[in-house]
């Protein structure tokens, strides 16, 4: 049941990094700390649709 997720930068919106989730164990969109080559610093990533 793992599906692939989309992680966009919470403060320029650009989609950076893909990754897999298992969606049965994990409800909640996943919300990671990660580089954003864009912003030049470490910004939230939050899961799109």
């Amino acid at each position: 049941m793992n599906d692939k997720v989309i992680l966009t930068c919470t403060e320029c919106l650009s989609r950076n990094y893909t990754t897999t989730r298992n969606k049965k164990t994990h409800t909640e969109r996943l919300e990671l700390n990660k580089y954003c080559k864009k912003c030049g610093k470490k910004t939230v990533h939050k899961e799109t649709k």
